[in-house]
């Protein structure tokens, strides 16, 4: 007698987020209703402020007010649902004017392992932008693995961890690193050494070896551990038409392109030189990407505009777009089977603003961090207990900086309290972070990669779920943050300076 297989039953994204915001709304009622409080410690006009939070709850009447008024509000709010759909239109043209297939041809000549670990350098180096290398990035390998007739299931995963686990490191500081540092200054010279000053290279010898070393040794996991979860060849049946000549015309305007787009941002004395700049600030990095900086806030669309104006040019002369009409319909090629990720986007968006409004994760977070400032820990033990106490407060906040706020008042002293430089502890921080957002359902990318692959779902029996996600990657995310633990408490133990003329001691 043949036994049949049970089927598994999953629940998909949307059930498990709306078990998520009910359990969320449930802890803000008991929280209220026990009187859980926390005093959150920030800096504030160069001075320590401590401020009892308390939890507001949600299932009340002050609670369902704000769901109703504010529903709207929040998902207008929500940066990454424009940033993607600017982003998907650039990339779609790119698709389907076969520039993508072009540039991605020749890789297929190329080992896998290689591809495996280019991917994830890629992903570490694009850090450089910020949260835009999740908007490019993962719908961008999506389309590139297709290409190489490889899963992009595959490709998007590897790729999301690569940004994540490497945003730690990187070979280059990018504007998050500023704000980070600013934080880790005020809180060390306030509270323990007045002339202290951070400065953005202080972790760049750590940056640079551990983006080599997180590379090498994350290609070996991810070989061993999830490219067998992904066997099935993935068949491209789109006919694309290369042309040698198009792709080198393309190559020489991508040239000039990026030549403008720099010169645009030089802080030179030339005309229209640095019309692109915030040139009421100080610094370059704060001209650069500062909250009122031109190339900060349009970076994705100066992105997306140069490749439309590359894929139209490349699609054109290649024949692959015939005409205006076929341009318009290629703007909207990677839209195709992505309406799941606006559904994901409007969810996450709400439960997000919930979890602000009602500061449970900011008094989760403070009494984790009041309780580690009691333990009296010092050396390797305080390193790894820190970073699990990281983890746990991004499964609410993993937002870098609204954690690195709540934490850096307390952290930085009793980091320097142990002789731990500042520069090394922002330094774990930064690692444990990204180990924190691959674990948590509430980072909002993590949810849009799910959308990318329910786009590339190819048998309908496999449903794509939350668990059933964590599930194939957990053993390869685990590892690595294994990797990264071993590496930083080396690292500690041997001495190593950690940048210029800066130690992890002080």
């Amino acid at each position: 007698m043949v036994k049949r297989k049970k089927k598994e039953k999953q629940f998909g994204p949307v059930s498990i987020l709306l078990i998520i915001f009910s359990i969320i709304s449930i802890l803000s009622l008991l929280f209220s209703m026990f009187g859980i409080e926390a005093y959150k410690t920030v800096i504030a006009n160069n001075t320590l402020e401590s401020t009892l939070v308390t939890v507001k709850n949600i299932i009340s009447i002050d609670g369902v007010k704000y769901l109703f008024t504010s529903i709207v509000e929040n998902f207008q709010k929500f940066e990454p649902l424009v940033l993607m759909i600017i982003a998907l239109l650039g990339i779609g043209i790119g698709e389907r004017s076969g520039l993508i297939y072009t540039l991605a041809n020749p890789l297929k000549k190329i080992k896998f392992s290689i591809i495996v670990f280019l991917t994830l350098l890629i992903g570490i180096i694009f850090t450089v932008i910020g949260d835009y290398s999740y908007i490019f990035l993962i719908p961008l390998t999506g389309v590139v693995y297709k290409y190489l007739e490889k899963n992009p299931m595959l490709g998007i995963m590897i790729m999301f961890i690569g940004i994540t686990l490497g945003y730690g490191t990187g070979v280059i500081f990018n504007y998050n690193d500023h704000l980070i540092g600013t934080l880790t200054e005020a809180a060390a010279s306030l509270d323990v050494d007045k002339n202290y000053h951070f400065s953005l290279f202080s972790n760049l010898y750590i940056m640079w070896i551990s983006t080599l070393v997180i590379s090498i040794l994350s290609t070996i996991i991810i070989n061993k551990f999830l490219c067998p979860k992904f066997t099935k060849k993935y068949v491209n049946e789109e006919e694309i038409i290369e042309n040698k000549k198009a792709k080198k015309v393309t190559f020489v305007i991508f040239i000039l392109l990026v030549l403008l787009t720099i010169y645009f941002i030089l802080p030179i004395k030339l005309p229209l030189a640095g019309i692109l700049l915030d040139n009421e600030q100080v610094r370059y990095i704060e001209k650069l990407f500062g909250a009122s900086s031109p190339f900060g806030n349009s970076l994705v669309f100066i992105i997306s505009i140069i490749m439309i104006i590359l894929g139209y040019v490349y699609g054109k002369m290649s024949g692959n777009i015939k005409d205006s009409h076929e341009f318009s319909l290629g703007l909207s090629k990677n839209f195709e089977n992505l309406g799941f990720l606006f559904v994901l986007m409007f969810l996450i968006s709400e439960i997000i603003a919930v979890i602000e409004w009602t500061n449970l994760g900011v008094v989760i977070g403070a009494k984790l961090i009041e309780f580690l400032g009691t333990m009296k820990l010092s050396g390797v033990l305080l390193i790894i207990v820190f970073i699990i106490f990281v983890i746990l407060i991004s499964i609410l906040i993993p937002d870098t900086l609204t954690k690195w706020n709540l934490m850096s008042p307390t952290i930085v002293p009793l980091f320097m309290q142990a002789n731990i430089t500042p520069g090394f502890v922002t330094f774990i921080f930064k690692v444990a972070d990204g180990i924190g957002k691959c674990f948590s359902p509430l980072f909002m990318y993590f949810i849009i990669m799910l959308a990318f692959l329910e786009k590339y779902r190819v048998s309908e029996r496999k449903q794509i779920s939350l668990f059933g996600t964590y599930k194939t990657m957990l053993p390869t995310v685990a590892l690595i943050s294994l990797v990264w633990i071993i590496f930083v408490v080396l690292w500690y133990l041997i001495g190593f300076p950690i940048g210029v003329g800066i130690s992890s001691t002080l």
